[in-house]
């Protein structure tokens, strides 16, 4: 991962605070298996998804929606908190998206699949990368998107 994130640490500091999960899929850009994690199903009214790594607010419980891919679904991020990257990994182009305050892996973003949302883009993210706080504060998250 390229090492112009704010927050910097060694594969061993990450280890530290990281369970073996956390670290295979944040650090090593591992997917969990679909339909597994523990916010696929979760639908809150209000509150803050945040990186399991550094803690920083990426989602807001009113970007999230159901679209059946089997691992929870935003239609937009908190500005600035998402990096997207070319991965051109398994034989394909895809847009990884990353924690933009440490670099953790998140998932992967699609567009124009026909979602009935204000972008038509799914970020597709796996569950171990977040957490989840139950106030709209824990992210000073105002307005939408990624500057949108």
């Amino acid at each position: 991962m390229p090492e112009n994130y704010p927050v910097q640490k060694s594969a061993d500091e990450w280890r530290a605070v990281l369970s073996p999960q956390q670290f295979r899929i944040l650090r090593e850009k591992g997917t969990e298996p679909a339909g597994t994690g523990e916010f696929d199903k979760h639908y809150p009214s209000a509150g803050v998804y945040t990186c399991a790594g550094c803690h920083a607010p990426l989602y807001k419980a009113s970007h999230k929606f159901n679209s059946g891919c089997g691992w929870p679904a935003y239609f937009d991020s908190i500005p600035g908190a998402v990096t997207r990257h070319e991965d051109r990994t398994f034989g394909m182009t895809r847009t990884e998206i990353v924690c933009s305050n440490c670099g953790g892996h998140l998932g992967h973003v699609f567009k124009g699949e026909g979602f009935n949302t204000p972008t038509d883009e799914r970020h597709c993210v796996n569950s171990i990368s977040l957490t989840f706080s139950e106030e709209d504060s824990a992210a000073g998250a105002k307005g939408e998107g990624e500057g949108k």
